[in-house]
């Protein structure tokens, strides 16, 4: 049995494709893939998302995923809710698994630590409602000045951060396992790590200083996010992964 773990998909899932993934012509549905957030595969409802999906349920391997930033919050919100390897999910399919914020999941006689979320980076023309009279007169200057920016209930959501209570949760199973887990899988970083990464304006918040405690005080073979577009370890036992696809050590 294997588990391999990646970074961001945003609902691009061709890494998957069996020329570009040859190690999934020996996988069952009792292996699995991971991703770090961002998976987008929940986005619009479209019947192309839908075919994808069907996609990927019909990869020989189970995908798990976490929440990232770039979700529709409230698709998401329409699945129900199950209890899944000791936490609590969400099935998009049979085999396609949403692991929930602040979860703690038994797999392969592993232990990980599921964590989703991360503030939005690519907002610097702000976040536009478009229940506001101006709306479309801001967002006209906005694409006139190619300033990013997002749309309320369209590309961004407040969900994109926990609330208090899946914090929580998350600190409710950090004191039932001790603190002691064998991977730790979110979607930002600690804040310490933050300028170790190139590449954009990354600045810390309530998500990321709840992590820097998390890396002081868990005990952790490893930690994997995604978040950062990058492949890189930026500090021992903490890998950002993008397009890389890495198996974990048995």
């Amino acid at each position: 049995m294997a588990i391999y773990i990646t970074g961001d998909t945003h609902g691009d899932f061709t890494r998957f494709k069996e020329e570009l993934f040859p190690e999934q012509a020996n996988m069952t549905k009792d292996d699995y893939v991971m991703i770090c957030g961002d998976f987008g595969g929940v986005w619009d409802g479209s019947e192309e998302e839908q075919r994808w999906l069907d996609w990927l349920e019909e990869r020989p391997f189970t995908t798990l995923f976490i929440s990232g930033n770039h979700e529709n919050f409230d698709l998401l919100a329409e699945y129900p809710r199950s209890q899944w390897n000791g936490g609590e999910v969400q099935r998009i399919r049979p085999s396609v698994i949403h692991l929930l914020r602040g979860h703690l999941f038994h797999i392969q006689e592993q232990t990980f630590f599921a964590m989703g979320g991360a503030r939005s980076h690519d907002i610097a023309g702000g976040i536009l409602d478009p229940a506001a009279p101006d709306f479309d007169r801001r967002r006209k200057l906005l694409e006139i000045r190619g300033a990013a920016y997002r749309v309320k209930g369209r590309s961004w959501w407040q969900e994109e951060l926990p609330c208090e209570a899946e914090y929580q949760t998350a600190l409710n199973n950090l004191e039932a396992c001790r603190w002691k887990m064998d991977y730790m899988i979110t979607h930002c970083c600690p804040s310490s790590l933050l300028d170790k990464l190139e590449g954009g304006p990354y600045r810390s918040d309530q998500l990321t200083d709840f992590f820097e405690v998390l890396a002081g005080r868990c005990k952790f073979k490893y930690w994997f996010f995604g978040h950062y577009h990058g492949d890189m370890v930026p500090r021992r036992s903490f890998a950002l992964l993008y397009e890389q696809i890495l198996r974990l050590k048995s």
